[in-house]
């Protein structure tokens, strides 16, 4: 027993020697340069630095991007457990920006609960889509994330009855086999629809639409965590299989662009619209950040230069909070409108024109809760669509790598042993169960303010905190141009 002891010391000796060495003379980190061995524990506790502030050290409501209290909703909602809590509120209601629902008087009795009715998206196109639910799945690739998570988004998506969007990596085979309701993205890069070239098809416009499931069609322009940046899918990662979903060559890079090429201006921006509803026969929407008033005041001017039926059928109107595989840090800390700002000032803007019932507006960027929900449909929004709330139903952890190819849970990693970690059969149910759970809880809100639908809560139905802790009416701070807040 002594001789293994010593033979352990002498062997951590000898590591240890040679870990000097090394360190002493390489010349790329002063740290370990000048504090030989020692100084690689630093790297050491900055990378376990966040799994012990998620773990040990942040409060429930302290963490970013998403806090404890949100995630652990979102867990307990997905598996069926009760949401219900005691005591009290842990949350600040002092913290500038929280809204505050007003709850009615002589709110309705309980036989008369709030209850969400369907909504028409494209009204004049051949295929108009009775879409029935306001909360539905945001744009997630196959590529950026697994197999089995597409296949449990689509499965668990029927169950609910909300639609999944396709994000811009193609229609794959597994977004199909749950039997939901799909919404195209086409991104700027047209991957599953376009030619040798990359120029948009027709032909492959006509296959995608031939899909009943496939009820519309989204034009990405841009998105929240990265506007105005396109994206590039490495060649290694491009097998058969993706190469046949998004119309590449095997081992070729899938680079985005950071925009259409083809448009250049709203009036080209309108013909294209235009070309892809003929095509398909189906509603066409575009996704965007807003980044000014003046830009979709543009907008809204030249559909009605045009006249109604040129406008999108809906827009999805990401905020700068918004989520993504990966993105350079400054585009995701610093460029376009949070969503609490955007929504309403294109609202606005819409019902200025005289669109708000051509144009269905959706919402998106870090939108999980069902108070953030209700927040979005009070403020203008038709239709809310999320993402990482999703993708904490799957199992998600917040583990902050799906940049890479090492994402513990199976969700965004294409490795098969971390796959193995995804059981459709147990995550879709999860899917299905949060969706519900939202829009349960949502309805919720909508009986207590008094309404007899969630899209009929109006901004005069919140109250927003104040620097001052005071809380003051929503349509005080930015009425709505439908005073007041009228239907």
């Amino acid at each position: 027993m002594a001789l293994v002891f010593v033979g352990i010391v002498g062997l951590i000796a000898f590591i240890a020697v040679i870990l000097f060495i090394a360190d002493r003379f390489q010349t790329g980190d002063a740290i370990r340069r000048n504090y030989p061995v020692i100084g690689r524990f630093r790297g050491l506790f900055t990378a376990l630095g966040e799994f012990f502030r998620q773990y040990f050290f942040a409060m429930d409501r302290e963490e970013l991007p998403f806090n404890r209290a949100q995630r652990e909703w979102v867990s307990r909602a997905s598996s069926g457990e009760s949401n219900t809590v005691a005591f009290g509120s842990t949350r600040n209601l002092d913290v500038p920006g929280t809204p505050i629902f007003i709850n009615a008087a002589f709110p309705p009795l309980n036989d008369q609960y709030a209850k969400t009715e369907p909504m028409l998206i494209g009204p004049t196109a051949r295929k108009p889509f009775l879409a029935p639910s306001f909360f539905n799945i945001s744009g997630m690739s196959y590529g950026a994330i697994s197999k089995p998570a597409v296949q449990a988004l689509s499965r668990g998506a029927k169950d609910a009855g909300v639609w999944l969007n396709t994000g811009e990596g193609g229609l794959s085979p597994f977004h199909l086999e749950g039997g939901c309701d799909i919404v195209y993205q086409i991104g700027t890069a047209k991957f599953g629809v376009r030619d040798v070239e990359g120029n948009m098809s027709d032909d492959k416009l006509r296959e995608v639409a031939a899909h009943d499931a496939v009820r519309m069609f989204e034009i990405k322009l841009a998105q929240g965590a990265k506007p105005g940046k396109g994206g590039i899918l490495p060649g290694e990662k491009v097998n058969a299989e993706i190469a046949a979903i998004r119309g590449l060559a095997i081992g070729q890079d899938g680079i985005s662009p950071n925009r259409h090429r083809e448009v250049r201006s709203n009036e080209q921006l309108l013909d294209m619209i235009a070309h892809v509803r003929e095509v398909t026969g189906k509603p066409v929407g575009i996704k965007t950040v807003a980044g000014s008033e003046q830009v979709f005041r543009e907008l809204f001017e030249a559909i009605n230069a045009r006249g109604p039926d040129s406008a999108p059928d809906f827009i999805t109107l990401d905020g700068g909070e918004g989520g993504t595989g990966a993105a350079p840090m400054p585009l995701i800390d610093l460029v376009g409108m949070s969503i609490r700002e955007a929504l309403p000032i294109v609202t606005n803007l819409r019902d200025e024109h005289g669109l708000k019932d051509r144009i269905r507006m959706i919402a998106s960027g870090k939108l999980v809760n069902p108070g953030d929900v209700a927040w979005a449909l009070a403020a203008g929004a038709d239709f809310v669509a999320c993402g990482r709330g999703f993708m904490f139903a799957l199992g998600c952890i917040q583990a902050l790598k799906c940049n890479k190819n090492t994402c513990p849970t199976g969700i965004t990693t294409h490795d098969p042993r971390l796959q193995k970690g995804l059981v459709v059969e147990s995550k879709y149910s999860r899917v299905a169960r949060y969706a519900l759970s939202v829009i349960n809880e949502v309805e919720t809100i909508a009986h207590s303010v008094g309404v007899a639908e969630p899209r009929l809560m109006r901004r005069r139905h919140m109250r927003i905190v104040q620097a001052n802790g005071r809380s003051i009416p929503f349509n005080e701070i930015l009425p709505s141009h439908n005073p007041p807040d009228a239907p």
